[in-house]
């Protein structure tokens, strides 16, 4: 950006610096939802409710494919094998 440009947008600074808090706060619950050891964790503590008699066969495979899914995807980000939708 030129000079003019950051002087006329002078007054939206907080603003922009607002955005940038914004994505760097997503972008670090994104990579704490994909972390492929919290996917792990979430899958173990599953299998421990299901055992314990707290939730059903139908309920503990509805939210293992999830987890599954999740793990796929971190996976894919983790050797850059994705589509390309994600960062």
């Amino acid at each position: 950006m030129g000079l003019i440009t950051e002087v006329l947008l002078l007054p939206f600074a907080p603003v922009r610096g607002s955005f940038w808090a914004v994505r760097q706060a997503l972008a670090e619950a994104e990579r704490l939802y994909y972390d492929p050891g919290a996917v792990r964790a979430e899958l173990a503590a599953l299998e421990k409710r299901l055992e314990a008699g707290e939730i059903d066969e139908d309920e503990f495979d509805s939210r293992e494919d999830e987890l599954l899914d999740r793990l796929e995807i971190a996976m894919q980000r983790s050797t850059g094998t994705g589509n390309g939708t994600m960062t």
